[in-house]
């Protein structure tokens, strides 16, 4: 139980630190990886290290890149001036070095530049008599060009991950439980800030709560699937304006036996996640937001958004996180469920009686008739 406290504190009240998110409001999830020995694994796939990098470091291992490749060809083709005597010759005619105008560290380290940038001032040129540096020359074309390739291609893909694009996806503050075709329901709303769409977009809710199995494990953030959907296609949205998704609370729900006062005292968190594909880069997007148990409001509905202009719908994002109450019972769905079934076996009961009665009635009639007819018949 001590694990189950620290993992998971009993529901907050006035005095209390407000309870631990699993995944934040905007999306963020709220887990820290400690004590890993095994990091080398991340310099397996060196790509995806950097790019998952932040801003800062990615800007600074692309600055160190070039800046190192353009130190170290600088001093090798220094130190084959050096060593071939060429700054030894620098103002002798008849001596042809093995780049031109190669007169210090500088002027070697700007010919580096040039010659992995392929800039070609004309000033500095390598010359026929020097086949080290003609060999040097090819590595550091063939070098260069790797180095491009990978930290361009590196920056174009941080630069278009979605990620951005998922902030316009909006998640209501509030989730609802209310009536929905006589059945209780939990409900949120999410919408696309965007005019260009999200193709192909579909929604999934967990469940995230402290579980103990009949064994006695303790599981701290066991995670429950919550159905809107699935089964009947309703999880692929078509989401050009604002939804309300629902959830409806059914023997499968793990809301079945929570009523309106056993809410306030329990301690869950409940993730949506929103994922699709954007449709100006075909990349795959995912927004997620969640919602705690004091996030979950009884008996309310979203406020309308739609209203209809002249030849389009309005959407009033005003009125997104809007909810108003409505009459709700405050039993369980159990509770409901079998409220409703006792009420639908004295309505059948109630109408068979009746039925039941009717034939006698008739019978009682014709049992009369026959006996007028009887009775004339004797007096003829």
């Amino acid at each position: 139980m001590a694990l189950e406290n620290s993992v998971f504190p009993s529901r907050p009240d006035s005095l209390s630190l407000p309870r631990q998110r699993y995944v934040e409001k905007n999306g963020r999830c709220n887990v820290q990886h400690g004590n890993m020995r095994e990091t080398y694994r991340y310099l397996t796939d060196i790509f995806t290290t950097l790019v998952d990098l932040n801003w800062r470091c990615s800007l600074f291992v692309f600055v160190m890149a070039y800046a190192v490749t353009w130190l170290f060809f600088g001093a090798i083709w220094y130190l084959i001036a050096y060593c071939r005597g060429d700054l030894d010759h620098l103002e002798d005619e008849t001596w042809t070095p093995c780049v031109n105008n190669v007169n210090g560290f500088i002027s070697a380290f700007l010919f580096s530049i040039e010659t992995e940038t392929t800039i070609g001032y004309g000033h500095r040129v390598i010359t026929d008599q020097c086949p080290v540096g003609t060999m040097l020359l090819l590595l550091q074309a063939i070098l260069g060009s790797m180095v491009n390739a990978f930290m361009v291609g590196c920056m174009f893909v941080k630069i278009s991950q979605p990620n951005k694009r998922a902030e316009t996806l909006v998640f209501s503050k509030h989730a609802v439980i209310s009536l929905r075709d006589d059945k209780l329901c939990l409900m949120f709303r999410v919408g696309d800030l965007r005019s260009s769409h999200i193709v192909g977009a579909n929604m999934r809710a967990k469940l995230i709560k402290s579980k103990q199995t009949q064994e006695g494990e303790f599981i701290p953030l066991d995670q429950t699937d919550i159905s809107v959907g699935f089964e009947t296609g309703d999880d692929r949205l078509f989401l050009v304006s604002p939804l309300v998704i629902s959830h409806e609370i059914d023997a499968h729900s793990p809301f079945w036996d929570m009523s309106q006062a056993q809410l306030e005292k329990e301690d869950f968190e409940i993730v949506v996640i929103l994922e699709g594909m954007v449709e100006a880069t075909g990349m795959t997007c995912q927004a997620r937001s969640s919602y705690l148990a004091e996030e979950v409001l009884w008996g309310h509905r979203f406020s309308p958004m739609m209203s209809l202009a002249e030849g389009f719908f309005d959407i009033d994002y005003g009125a997104f996180h809007h909810t108003f109450e409505v009459d709700t019972p405050s039993c369980s769905a159990r509770e409901l469920s079998l409220a409703a079934a006792r009420l639908d076996a004295h309505l059948y009961w109630s109408i068979s009686s009746r039925l039941d009665e009717e034939p006698t009635l008739a019978n009682q009639a014709a049992k009369h008739k026959r006996l007028v007819v009887l009775e004339s018949d004797l007096k003829v």
